[in-house]
């Protein structure tokens, strides 16, 4: 769209080009007005557009005036070319008046025009006349004016004028007929000046009586749209003939034209739509802290209340019972605030239940803290050390009320804490019993197969740094040193048993270069042997007679089962039955000449030689168990296995064995008996 630029525009069009407030026209020809800072639009015409127009045609109805004085100055009869030059203050006097309003520059513009001075002398012939006459003095004077100035006759005339109510559409003659018979008319004698007056009494009537009009209607539409705004019977969903009906016959609605009604009508409906708006807005914000507050108030309703409940304990509350717009509230609106009402219950009930849990939580642990003081007090006391049982101290923490505070609670027990304790303690053993060590090491105290605990305690404890050790600690250490020194002393004792052996052996070999049987005496022996290094090595001479005893038995036993032999080989072979028998008769004279050499041998050595008889013992349970959990295909290869080893055992039975192959025998019978039950 094209607009014409500032060089172009009219004094005029420049003034409302600077005016925020623009003139436009809708699709159907009807004026509207734009603010282009606000956006906001209106059908009413703006004060300040309105006021800036008006100032506008002021100034254009001053010029028209002025225009119309020069015009009937110069047909009026007046030889304005005879006027002096100071005609020229005019435009000084419209310079001055810029700030004044556009009626006053149009009067000051008239004033100027028509302020004639009075011309200082007659025409020529009169001067001429009056020279000859000898400069007399007799012509009559001209009669003076009531007023100060021209300008004051016009305003008198003017109020005149006024006065006699002349319209503004009179004409000359009209308004002659009216004013000729005041007294005041006669003021002004030149003609041109009264019609001067007239023209400016005119405009300036015409423009009060145009603001009059305007102010009136002005002031029509007013009242039309207060008076709508403010209707009870108005809403923002009124047609306009539904309007026309309620108020056709009242002033205030004829008052204004149809157009202009059309237009407050629409500005007011939309006024009514937008406070209806406001008004359901507000009302909703009310009604809805209204009903949070009573929701705040009702005890009854928790974070479990549904909505149905809800709503019949609402109205059994006076607050809500008795408020009508609560009554009326949108029941969305009210679930809404119920739906918050309730999230906020929730999350109140959730941190309760978060602050409950964190001071079960504190008392829990103040419960864990007091019984472990307990623990420290028994620890302190001695009563706990890492060597306790919970059975032995259970009556002692249980007549404690700190042990009955941790019952029933979460996390760990008191038995678990009791462990934890003690295993911390037992956790201190390796450093604790370094720091034992260094105790004994500086005592130069070693722990003997015969030392008591309270020997090793009183050498511990009269250290400082004992105190810090835990009593359990110290029992274990002791025992553990105890157990080294028992160890050892085991050690000595199957070294020197070990020794002591192979002199026994070097002393029966001894004995075996000399003819000796069961009949020969020790003293005989003696005698033959005393010198020899074997016999020295042994100084016990108790130790050399059981040697020899020993020797002798095994010698006897030796011939009996040399005669056992002889026996079966002449009889003959006798049924399984019989072969068992005997069998178990070999066995047992075997235990029985075994009982007999355990009694006549030294105390150690009868305890090992009980101990691998205990140990034969418990194989032959178990071999004789498995036989019986065994399948017949094991038993019969089983029986054939014995079948083979009796085979053998009967063929060297008839051979002449020494004593030395006996034992040799002896040993290889017990290593297959033993090989073939780790294999079973």
């Amino acid at each position: 769209m094209w607009e014409k630029p500032d060089e172009l525009k009219t004094p005029s069009e420049l003034l409302l080009s600077q005016c925020l407030w623009k003139e436009y026209k809708s699709e159907n020809g009807k004026v509207y007005y734009h603010n282009v800072a606000t956006k906001e639009s209106r059908w009413i015409i703006p004060p300040e557009l309105e006021e800036l127009k008006n100032k506008i045609i002021a100034e254009e109805a001053a010029a028209a005036a002025a225009a119309a004085v020069a015009s009937a100055t110069n047909t009026g009869g007046m030889a304005l070319h005879h006027l002096p030059s100071n005609l020229g203050v005019m435009p000084q006097t419209n310079s001055e008046s810029m700030g004044k309003s556009a009626i006053e520059q149009a009067m000051a513009a008239t004033l100027a025009a028509i302020n004639i001075p009075t011309p200082p002398a007659k025409n020529d012939d009169d001067s001429n006349s009056k020279d000859s006459a000898g400069g007399s003095r007799n012509s009559t004077p001209e009669p003076k004016l009531p007023f100060k100035d021209k300008k004051e006759a016009i305003e008198a005339f003017k109020d005149l004028l006024r006065e006699r109510d002349v319209p503004s559409n009179a004409t000359w003659e009209q308004a002659v007929k009216i004013i000729q018979t005041d007294p005041r008319y006669p003021s002004m004698k030149k003609l041109n000046e009264r019609k001067q007056a007239f023209n400016a009494y005119k405009t300036q009537k015409l423009k009060d009586e145009r603001d009059q009009e305007r102010l009136r209607l002005k002031k029509a539409k007013e009242d039309l749209e207060k008076f709508l705004l403010e209707n009870e019977r108005m809403t923002s969903t009124t047609k306009y003939y539904k309007c026309e009906e309620m108020y056709g016959t009242l002033e205030i609605w004829r008052a204004v034209g149809d157009q202009d009604r059309r237009d407050i009508y629409e500005d007011v409906i939309f006024n009514l739509a937008k406070r209806e708006k406001e008004e359901a807005k507000q009302l909703k914000k009310r009604n809805t802290k209204r009903l949070a507050q009573v929701l705040d108030i009702m005890t009854e309703v928790t974070y479990k209340t549904t909505w149905q409940e809800a709503q019949a304990l609402l109205l059994q509350q006076p607050a809500f019972a008795e408020d009508a717009d609560l009554l009326q509230m949108d029941k969305e609106d009210a679930l809404l605030v119920f739906e918050s009402h309730i999230r906020q219950l929730e999350r109140d009930e959730d941190e309760e239940k978060d602050r409950e849990k964190k001071r079960r939580k504190r008392q829990e642990r103040k419960n864990r803290d007091g019984f472990i003081s307990l623990l420290d007090e028994l620890h302190e006391q001695g009563k706990l050390t890492s060597m306790s049982l919970w059975v032995e101290l259970y009556p002692m923490l249980s007549a404690d009320l700190r042990f009955s505070a941790m019952l029933g609670q979460s996390g760990s027990t008191p038995l678990d804490l009791f462990k934890f304790y003690v295993e911390d303690l037992k956790s201190r053993f390796n450093d604790e019993r370094k720091i034992i060590r260094e105790i004994l090491k500086e005592k130069n105290f070693e722990v003997q197969v015969n030392t008591t605990f309270e020997e090793f305690a009183t050498v511990v404890c009269e250290d400082r740094k004992s105190a810090t050790l835990d009593a359990g600690n110290v029992k274990l250490t002791f025992n553990l040193l105890l157990e080294k020194a028992e160890a050892r002393e085991k050690e000595r004792v199957k070294e020197e048993t070990r020794k002591f052996k192979k002199l026994e052996g070097g002393f029966k070999n001894l004995l075996k270069t000399l003819d000796v049987n069961h009949l020969v005496s020790w003293d005989e022996i003696r005698k033959k042997i005393d010198e020899e290094p074997d016999f020295k090595a042994i100084t016990l001479e108790s130790e050399r007679v059981r040697i020899f005893k020993e020797y002798q038995h095994e010698i006897e036993e030796s011939c009996s089962h040399h005669h056992i032999r002889s026996k079966k080989k002449k009889s003959k072979k006798p049924k399984r039955r019989s072969r068992s028998k005997s069998h178990s008769d070999s066995d047992e004279s075997k235990k029985e000449a075994k009982k007999k050499n355990h009694r006549s041998r030294s105390p150690s050595i009868a305890t090992k030689s009980d101990s691998s008889e205990s140990e034969l013992r418990k194989v032959k349970k178990k071999k004789s168990k498995k036989k019986r959990a065994r399948s017949p295909s094991q038993m019969s290869s089983d029986e054939s296995c014995d079948r083979r080893r009796r085979g053998s055992i009967s063929e060297n039975v008839h051979q002449e064995l020494s004593e030395d192959e006996l034992e040799k025998q002896r040993a290889k019978l017990l290593r297959e008996l033993q090989m073939q039950q780790e294999d079973n």
